[in-house]
């Protein structure tokens, strides 16, 4: 669908989908946490579907840049009433249902089904893509009715009690939710670092998960688009592995580790994984099998690592939000995430078409360094609540 957008061209499409997310992040988590989790999520899935339509119109009628850039924000629209809606119901649930197990436990299974249907969809987009590239997008509509038909049956808000929310009284509810997330979010110990972890993040996050196909495929030498399906097959391959790991990593009882203290170490190995695929950028000056091999392991290995972090970090922020603040708290961390890309996207984008992809891949490493002195200042925080 982005056929003839260069590098920079697709990092302003997908920073106009960020901008969508940043504007409507707050005034969706009011309809979370108020007429509920399940409606929230099901108005997302509906306009993920009509944003999905006009991706595949955009390119059937020749609408152009603007046109993308136009569909993309309003997929991010869709995008933020299921960010903090989704986890916010999967705790509230486990709540109610009286779980007393690990937290990042059930987020490492949710994450293992994520990245089976991710790799099974990426083989299949890949496929599809080879043949026509509308054909995923359609494939998709269609299977979005399907998750809005299962959502509709079979989804309930357990341990949420859902109250109307009057139009008349949006802006008092959004000023009152608004100030909760102040409270809740910017104004506690443990999760400020979190909210400036997911801002750095956000930076690098998803330049280096769209521009990881382009530095591919130019490290290949070759135009070939089923390369870039199996890739983020792969990628989704390393994050089930790492989903697994999470468990024998955290341990139980007084074996336990400081989820802090995991998340800097990972985040440190996160950097370094980008910093060496940037590497092999640069010191590659033939293009071939070999050097995409390289980075690929390397891009294996960080998806390992990010594997691991995902469902660590979700129980480790929703451990210090409250019930009825949470999808609140958690849109107002994925607005700090969306700020960051929607800055980070253009201007890595633009070092990698003035400069080079692997240049703006080291910069990204350096940047995603900042979360580990962050992770420390949580813990700190976390210390500071356990003190008399």
């Amino acid at each position: 669908m982005g056929a003839g957008l260069d590098i920079l061209q697709v990092m302003l499409v997908n920073t106009a989908f960020t901008v969508g997310q940043i504007i409507f992040e707050i005034p969706t988590g009011v309809v979370a946490d108020t007429i509920g989790r399940k409606f929230s999520f099901l108005l997302g899935n509906l306009t993920l579907f009509i944003s999905t339509l006009l991706y595949v119109a955009s390119a059937r009628f020749g609408w152009g840049f603007w046109a993308f850039a136009g569909a993309s924000v309003i997929i991010g629209l869709g995008f933020t009433f299921q960010t903090g809606a989704v986890d916010a119901w999967l705790v509230d649930a486990l709540d109610h249902t009286g779980y007393e197990g690990a937290r990042e436990r059930v987020f490492s299974w949710a994450g293992m089904l994520s990245g089976s249907t991710m790799l099974v969809g990426t083989l299949a987009g890949g496929f599809l893509g080879q043949i026509d590239l509308a054909w995923p997008y359609v494939v998709r509509a269609v299977l979005l009715i399907g998750c809005f038909v299962a959502a509709s049956l079979m989804m309930q808000d357990l341990g949420f009690e859902p109250r109307p929310l009057k139009f008349s009284r949006f802006g008092e509810e959004t000023r009152t939710i608004f100030d909760a997330g102040v409270r809740y979010g910017w104004r506690n110990r443990v999760v400020r670092p979190l909210l400036f972890v997911s801002l750095v993040g956000g930076i690098f996050g998803m330049y280096g998960f769209y521009s990881w196909q382009r530095f591919a495929l130019d490290l290949l030498g070759k135009e070939f688009i089923w390369v870039s399906g199996m890739l983020a097959a792969a990628a989704a391959l390393a994050s089930i592995v790492g989903n697994m790991l999470v468990s024998r990593i955290m341990r139980t009882g007084e074996q336990r580790r400081k989820a802090w203290r995991v998340l800097a170490v990972c985040s440190a190995l996160l950097a370094g994984f980008v910093a060496a695929i940037g590497a092999v950028g640069l010191l590659t000056k033939t293009p071939g099998v070999v050097p995409l091999l390289v980075a690929s392991a390397l891009w294996m290995g960080w998806g390992i690592v990010f594997g691991v972090v995902g469902p660590i970090r979700q129980a480790y922020l929703n451990e210090h939000v409250p019930s009825a603040q949470r999808a609140t708290v958690l849109s107002l961390d994925a607005f700090f995430g969306d700020v960051g890309g929607a800055g980070g996207q253009p201007v890595l984008g633009w070092m990698a078409k003035a400069w080079s992809i692997p240049i703006s891949w080291l910069i990204g490493a350096v940047v995603m360094l900042l979360s580990v002195p962050l992770y420390r200042s949580a813990g700190h925080g976390e210390d500071a609540e356990d003190r008399p």
